[in-house]
């Protein structure tokens, strides 16, 4: 009989990798993520504005990008995680996957019945592209402005980010494979319309074409893969890529 996926060691690659398993905790803000794009977004709404405190946000449509990308970052790599390390990937259905909009990693995410699926691309692309990140993309469009590039500028980022701390983590414990795998595994996913165009990746380089707007906050910059060289000033807007300024 197979062994289970071992999602203990999954986590031990970071914090975004970590998945909690069995019912989850009680609170005001856990919802199925099914029940968000199905148009509750109450707990958006409040990650939103939890974020914006956090950052001193200019405007909504950064603590949007920020939010938006941290829950990106969290479900690509549970799920290339896993893939790459054991050649499986958890079943991320929206209906058992439950979120704590006011908890962080690992403890936003818990997952009420672990079932499997092949940890190939095109399993991955149905577990989190088709099942999460274009439902979502949809629920913060319909409440917020903010541009679909920009969103799936975001994804490319998280995806990238994901394999990129699996090959660091992959050199570091003498796995190199699982590291070979991941990047293969992204190589694939971003052949795709959605993820195509967000970015260049070369090995683990991601060079994104948008910007997730973190720049504009009083003690931001700009992130490791920004399509920008210095943060622009306001007057560039007209000029920069697509989903820039969101």
């Amino acid at each position: 009989m197979k062994a289970p996926l071992d999602l203990t060691e999954v986590g031990s690659v970071g914090g975004f990798f970590a998945l909690r398993t069995g019912a989850p905790p009680a609170g005001p803000q856990v919802t199925p993520l099914a029940r968000l794009y199905a148009g509750d977004d109450g707990p958006l709404a409040f990650r939103v504005d939890k974020v914006a405190a956090k950052l001193g946000a200019p405007d909504a449509r950064v603590a949007v990008s920020v939010a938006q990308l941290g829950l990106a970052a969290r479900l690509w790599s549970v799920a290339l995680g896993s893939a790459a390390l054991h050649g499986e990937v958890p079943d991320l259905d929206p209906v058992r996957l439950h979120w704590d909009a006011d908890g962080s990693s690992p403890d936003d995410l818990w997952l009420t019945e672990v079932r499997t699926r092949p940890g190939d691309a095109a399993h991955l692309r149905d577990v989190v592209q088709h099942a999460h990140l274009a439902p979502l993309a949809d629920a913060v469009r319909t409440r917020y402005r903010i541009s679909a590039p920009l969103l799936w500028g975001n994804a490319g980022s998280a995806l990238a980010g994901a394999a990129r701390e699996l090959d660091t983590w992959a050199h570091r414990t003498g796995r190199t494979h699982v590291g070979e795998r991941a990047r293969a595994l992204a190589a694939e996913l971003f052949d795709h319309p959605d993820l195509r165009g967000t970015g260049t990746m070369r090995g683990t380089a991601f060079r994104r074409r948008s910007c997730c707007l973190y720049y504009r906050c009083p003690s931001g910059g700009l992130c490791g893969d920004c399509c920008f060289d210095r943060p622009p000033r306001r007057s560039v807007r007209a000029s920069s890529p697509p989903g820039a300024s969101g």
